[in-house]
């Protein structure tokens, strides 16, 4: 059976990261510094960097799991195998598309964990791609109801956006404008202090993409980053949701989610090479990080984005550690509420997440930003000498994921 080395038996085998890389994060508008790339071939771009960074043979690849949230358009038909093949991937390489929405692709590295672990595969690509500039968010859903009537009795006073929900968190946890605002500005200075002394320069990828009407990007660093962002500038932002019809609904939200402390809208692909330890062996491939923990939640989806608490606790527990055990955390800032909440439930070290700053900054490429996190979740270990990193992301519907790394030397 594929991945079984001498004297291990089903199912005793553990998961590394080969190596990780991702294209800079571009402005998900007609003026972005990726817009006009085609979703496969900024997908691919990442796929063959993969490939030529580890120097395998593609055809040993067993699979490339990938994650889309707006499948539709230029991201549909099972998008993952068109970037494959457009990568130069064999016709016999396998590859699939998948949607746990903002967590995609973080599922799409667990699923090969798995798959890995399992012995099915000795050799998978995780990754993501998603081009908002392209497939504007909730183009899939325009003029359909996703739900359907069981949803609709289920919940009948009806589920709200995103943007709501995270109003709805800094209501319950009590987070007032200016700590949002906070949050936010600090999230810009630190990434822009990292790439300013070249921490994002071993995960981003070189290289140009052509447009179809053949001009060239020139995108080096995440576009949406704002150096100069202060807590004044932000201050000034109106609320992004509010709606005198949802404020009759939820008198008690204070209506302080601003463009300014959300994630932008974004282009942007990752992808992560993961194999047995046994095959990186045979194949004299040096991992960077074992997938030490896996763990997914459903939680209210009303509140939606609270999931991460939970998957949390579920991850921690499930590979016997504390948050104090941690040495660098990835949390998605879908929202600056909910990273805040999460850090008022869980007690983590404010200063040992996201160190080298988050979406609100760097930016959320829906699909693509799971493989992102856990490319620069590598970088940071490697860079503070960290052993655990913990990464966990919000998703729609009330969904969260939560893995935990441990760099190997």
């Amino acid at each position: 059976m594929p991945g079984h080395g001498p004297g291990l038996a089903p199912g005793a085998f553990d998961a590394v990261i080969i190596d990780a890389v991702r294209t800079p994060v571009g402005k998900g508008k007609a003026n972005g510094g990726l817009a006009g790339v085609h979703p496969v071939d900024l997908h691919a771009h990442v796929l063959a960097e993969l490939l030529r960074r580890s120097g395998i043979a593609p055809e040993l690849i067993d699979d490339v799991i990938g994650g889309a949230v707006g499948q539709v358009g230029e991201q549909s038909l099972n998008t993952t195998r068109w970037a494959a093949l457009a990568a130069g991937l064999p016709e016999s390489v396998p590859a699939v598309t998948i949607d746990r929405q903002c967590g995609s692709s973080q599922q799409a590295i667990h699923f090969a964990a798995q798959a890995v672990r399992s012995g099915d595969y000795d050799l998978v690509i995780a990754s993501g791609v998603e081009s908002m500039s392209t497939i504007k968010i909730g183009s899939q859903t325009i003029g359909r109801d996703p739900f359907g009537m069981g949803i609709a009795r289920r919940y009948p006073e009806g589920l709200v956006p995103q943007g709501v929900s995270a109003e709805l968190i800094a209501a319950r946890w009590e987070l007032s404008r200016e700590s949002l605002d906070s949050f936010s500005a600090e999230s810009h200075r630190r990434a822009a202090v990292a790439w300013k002394e070249g921490r994002f320069d071993g995960e981003v990828t070189s290289g140009q993409l052509t447009r179809p009407d053949g001009t060239s990007t020139d995108l080096l660093i995440d576009e949406s980053i704002r150096p100069t962002t202060t807590v004044g500038v932000l201050a000034g932002l109106p609320p992004a949701f509010h709606s005198d019809a949802l404020a009759a609904r939820f008198p008690q939200i204070g209506w302080n989610v601003t463009a300014g402390n959300s994630s932008p809208v974004n282009d942007g692909a990752a992808a992560v090479l993961i194999a047995s330890s046994e095959t990186a062996g045979r194949l004299g491939l040096r991992p960077r990080a074992r997938l030490h923990s896996l763990a997914v939640v459903g939680d209210d989806p009303l509140y939606m984005l609270t999931g991460i608490i939970p998957a949390t606790a579920k991850v921690l527990e499930r590979a016997g550690l504390r948050v104090a055990d941690i040495d660098a955390f990835e949390v998605n800032e879908a929202f600056a509420s909910v990273v805040l909440a999460w850090l008022a439930e869980t007690g983590a070290d404010p200063t040992k997440v996201n160190i080298n700053g988050g979406a609100t900054a760097i930016g959320h490429p829906l699909g693509a930003s799971g493989a992102r996190i856990a490319t620069t979740l590598l970088s940071v270990l490697e860079q503070t000498g960290g052993r655990y990193g913990l990464q966990t992301m919000c998703q729609a519907g009330g969904l969260a994921n939560a893995m935990i790394v441990e760099r190997l030397n």
